[in-house]
């Protein structure tokens, strides 16, 4: 459209844009005016003349064309001419930023880097637009990435660079060339900079871009690359666990996203260390639409695991480095103590304990109460563990990581007790599990309690009345609680649901309530006098911590039921996976984290740690350390400082010069006491975040050009861009006038209205 605008009207439309129309007339206007006032009166006289032939409407028709090719004529007399600016050649300056990350190395086609257009329009010895620009400007090349440096020849970059930071590079332009008469900035990219593409709110690109827009410097932007791939495979995002016991079934969530590959079924591999540790299959819906999956997978071995989720390369995809995430999971090897409280002897205790007795992970301490007063203790680690009965401290019950309560009535807890139990939960952040029986929920007298309060279920005291409940029910799970691991009870989830369907029902004795807002119900159960629906497995979120209601008074029925084979081990399966949830993600006084887990080598990490007492109490005046262990072995010391006006947190900020694995312990003295927790891991690697969403981001780009007063272009397209900037940028200028009597519009108009004139007399039969 462009080259048929300028064919007609002999110069491009951006110097129409940029410039303004002038008439310089050879004779004075008055004189003119008169000759046109001539010209019409004759025009009129002539077809007077002809009045006797000519219909009225044929003399105004003929009339008004005469006198528009007349005003043609007119118009060229007036002799227009378009008055530009344009910058004067060498004496101004132009910064040209070239982007030398390693997204640049894509080759779009299949053939073709990057990097190799750029080189043929800016570093070739025949390139047409570099010699250009060199004639118009003296040139000033910059290369960025993560850095910004000077460059004495495009011919030198490396398109090694980590990742792309726009707005540092054109800070560094401005500040360095703006004393110069700039004319303007050249920016070639491809866009690829995830900070810059978010929009809204102040940012550091919106700050660069008022820099430069109040400097009058306008930007041109070069976007290399194609705005979208035929065929590409994304795994955008992964969402993991930050610890987990060896041994325990992660369901990791992901987030795949697609073109050219609609209804093809494609395998996410999980690989630990090389190793496959998992798979999932995964059935690709319509272009464009992201992809939720979920793939679970065992964590068989401890420490810090670099657990790597990968799609193989497809036929066709030209970007293989977005096709797989690393994440790491901190892996420990345990024991986690838990405190399991009976309160009257049942085969619950001993299947429970039977069924996690082989997991090294788990240590289940269990208090059971045998007469009033009497307890046998089981799995203590001292002759004093719990040699008085359950705890009277919160000291004494925080040391435990997570709480289940058997049949125990609410009486046998003084009220501070009750409140204990309910902020082991709340501030402690353990987990809490409340078993069926007949001293239990409502029937236990709970109901109203600093423990119901915790309990994902409404507690009725009315339930409590009625001593002769019982049922029996028909177990279900949920949608929940078939995307959750704790529940798998077989090797795939469909034949998980189906085993749980199979399996004996168990009874109960308590009759709970509706689940309770923002709880979720993970087993259900249909029974005679409860009906259908009524929530058999439950738990929510309760502060910094969980609690779970499971109203059964006989799950070992699933091990030792006529039914149920030798061999099956659903019971185990269950229960060892319902209590390594009940251990994840609770706290130590100490919590360190790191901002990510991943870093590019040389990249500052802050770490943040929340520090508490032994009552979990926030501390701010405790001396803070983060010991630092490098990848060589190599150890270094962080202090971290309290964040004033947050209670017991505290920050400080490391490097991670070297690629490898780094292991942060954060411990604190607290009047002369030693507090720590677990440690915080980080590995330090060369981001791949250029190839996510690595297409050339046109958006972004046209959005730096107009807020600049710059103008955006396609590679293709660049070959005008030396003139463009000769008339559009700033600097030191002069005027230029170009004739416009002479377009071959204005030809080829008078020749359309002579021609019109004379074909309408031919028809009308009046030539």
């Amino acid at each position: 459209m462009e080259a048929l605008f300028t064919f007609l009207f002999k110069y491009r439309p951006l110097l129409f844009q940029e410039g303004r129309i002038v008439f310089q007339p050879p004779l004075p206007v008055a004189l003119l005016l008169v000759l046109v006032a001539g010209a019409l009166a004759l025009i009129v006289w002539t077809y007077r003349r002809q009045g006797l032939r000519a219909k009225p409407r044929d003399r105004v028709a003929l009339l008004v064309l005469r006198a528009a090719a007349f005003a043609v004529l007119f118009f060229c007399l007036l002799r227009p001419a378009l008055v530009v600016s344009s910058v004067i050649p060498q004496q101004n300056y132009l910064g040209i930023l070239i982007d030398d990350s390693r997204s640049m190395q894509i080759a779009d086609d299949g053939e073709t880097a990057r990097s190799q257009l750029v080189a043929s329009a800016f570093s070739a010895e025949n390139a047409t637009l570099l010699r250009e620009l060199e004639e118009r400007f003296q040139l000033r090349f910059f290369r960025f990435s993560e850095q910004v440096e000077r460059l004495e020849s495009p011919a030198a970059l490396e398109y090694a660079g980590a990742r792309t930071s726009i707005a540092p590079a054109l800070d560094r332009v401005r500040e360095e060339l703006g004393a110069l008469p700039l004319s303007g900035v050249v920016l070639v990219t491809d866009g690829a900079d995830a900070a810059a593409a978010l929009t809204g709110g102040a940012s550091p690109l919106s700050d660069a871009l008022l820099g430069m827009r109040s400097a009058g410097v306008p930007v041109y932007t070069v976007g290399v690359g194609r705005e979208a791939f035929d065929n590409d495979i994304e795994l955008s995002r992964v969402s993991v666990p930050r610890e987990a016991l060896k041994g325990t079934s992660l369901a990791v969530d992901l987030l795949l996203t697609q073109t050219g590959y609609s209804g093809r079924t494609i395998t996410i591999l999980v690989e630990d260390d090389g190793a496959v540790v998992g798979s999932q299959e995964v059935e690709l819906p319509r272009a464009g639409e992201p992809t939720p999956v979920r793939v679970s997978f065992n964590a068989p071995a401890a420490g810090a695991r670099r657990f790597r989720f990968r799609v193989p390369l497809q036929d066709g995809e030209r970007v293989a480095e977005n096709n797989e995430q690393d994440a790491l999971i901190d892996v420990r090897d345990g024991p986690e103590k838990i405190l399991y409280f009976e309160g009257e002897p049942r085969f619950e205790v001993g299947f429970l304990r039977r069924a996690v007795a082989a997991d090294s992970s788990l240590q289940v301490v269990t208090l059971q109460r045998t007469a009033d007063g009497k307890y046998m203790r089981m799995g203590v680690d001292s002759a004093g563990e719990l040699f008085t009965g359950f705890p009277a401290t919160r000291e004494e019950l925080f040391t435990y990581r997570a709480l289940v309560l058997g049949s125990i009535e609410a009486s046998h807890f003084s009220h501070e007790q009750l409140r204990m139990i309910s902020d082991f939960v709340s501030e402690r952040g353990g987990s809490l599990l409340m078993l069926g029986g007949r001293h239990a929920f409502a029937e236990g007298g709970y109901a109203g309690t600093p423990v119901a309060d915790a309990l994902p279920v409404m507690l009725d005291a009315r339930f409590a009345r009625d001593t002769a409940f019982f049922d029996t029910l028909a177990i279900s799970v949920t949608r929940a609680g078939a995307a959750q691991p704790a529940l798998r009870i077989a090797e795939t989830p469909a034949a998980s649901q189906e085993r749980w369907r199979a399996l004996p029902s168990p009874t109960t004795y308590n009759r709970v309530g509706e689940l309770k807002p923002g709880a979720v119900a993970l087993l259900t159960g249909e029974g005679r006098r409860s009906g259908s629906g009524r929530p058999v497995l439950a738990y929510q979120r309760f502060g910094r911590g969980q609690a779970f209601a499971l109203p059964l008074q006989d799950t070992w029925i699933w091990q030792m039921h006529v039914d149920v084979p030798l061999e099956d081990e659903s019971h185990e399966l269950f229960w060892r996976q319902l209590l390594r949830w009940l251990v994840s993600g609770v706290p130590q006084p100490v919590v360190a984290r790191a901002a990510t887990d991943h870093v590019a080598p040389g990249d500052p990490v802050r770490i943040t740690a929340d520090v508490s007492d032994d009552r979990f109490a926030k501390i701010n005046n405790a001396r803070v350390t983060a010991l630092v262990t490098a990848p060589d072995g190599s150890e270094s010391e962080v202090p971290l400082d309290w964040a004033l006006g947050r209670d017991g947190e505290y920050g400080g900020i490391f490097t991670a010069p070297a690629v490898g694995l780094y292991t942060v312990q954060v411990t604190a003295d607290h009047n002369g006491r030693p507090l720590s927790g677990r440690p915080v891991h980080v590995y330090a690697d060369a981001p791949r975040d250029e190839y996510f969403s690595s297409q050339m981001r046109a958006p972004l780009l046209r959005r730096i050009a107009d807020e600049t007063d710059g103008r955006f272009y396609h590679m293709a397209d660049v070959g005008s861009l030396a003139e463009d900037i000769a008339y559009t940028g700033r600097g030191a200028t002069i005027q230029e006038e170009h004739d416009l009597w002479d377009m071959p519009a204005v030809f080829l108009l008078l020749v359309t209205l002579l021609a019109a004139e004379w074909v309408y007399r031919r028809t009308r039969g009046l030539a």
